[in-house]
């Protein structure tokens, strides 16, 4: 499918989330934090979910790439940097927080707490980036 102009989230990288979907990777992804967090205590609705889920991916996509905005901060490498090295705030430091992404280095993504505050809330986090980066052009 090519890319549009409002598209904020990438159907392959939701499929590359969905195969660790039984713990909510591609729910947190495509803004879907309770759900996420559901499938993360239930192994996807043991696993019958995560299943249904695989057919279910692009209308997620499609649902993702109307509600957040896009900007000059990408959803997908902040996704990915989140999701393989949050624990040293990789991420945060390729959003511009500066301050939390070295705090998150030393402390272990603030002992893990602040990954989890992240997988709840990166979606929100960029678009409000990406919304101040629009209002300044």
């Amino acid at each position: 499918m090519p890319e549009t102009e409002t598209d904020t989230h990438s159907m392959i990288i939701g499929y590359i989330l969905w195969i660790f979907g039984f713990l909510g990777a591609h729910r947190f992804y495509y803004g879907k934090p309770v759900t996420g967090t559901i499938y993360f205590f239930t192994l996807g609705l043991l696993f019958i979910g995560w299943i249904v889920d695989l057919f279910l991916i692009p209308s997620m996509d499609r649902e993702a790439d109307l509600r957040f905005a896009k900007g000059p901060t990408d959803y997908n490498i902040a996704w990915v940097l989140l999701t393989f090295l949050g624990l040293l705030g990789i991420h945060r430091m390729y959003m511009g927080k500066w301050i939390t992404g070295i705090l998150y280095l030393f402390t272990g993504g603030i002992v893990g707490l602040g990954y989890i505050y992240d997988y709840w809330t990166l979606n929100d986090q960029i678009t409000v980036i990406n919304s101040r980066g629009l209002k300044r052009l």
